[in-house]
């Protein structure tokens, strides 16, 4: 699958960042969330899931303007 760089807030080339796949999804580079209190807080967790912790501004600086 080819992944095309949407951005980041990184200036050093280190998480966290944006990608889209071909069919419009994104994928998320952060650091894994490993707080066991905010673990338990999940809901509806699937197998093979993992969670991962980006700042506000990734998101928002990168969001959809339409």
């Amino acid at each position: 699958m080819k992944l095309t760089f949407i951005g980041s807030t990184s200036e050093e080339g280190n998480c966290p960042t944006l990608y889209e796949t071909p069919t419009g999804d994104i994928v998320v580079q952060g650091y894994r969330l490993e707080d066991d209190e905010a673990l338990g807080q999940l809901r509806d967790v699937l197998p093979g899931e993992a969670f991962v912790v980006v700042p506000r501004d990734l998101l928002t600086r990168f969001a959809p303007r339409n």
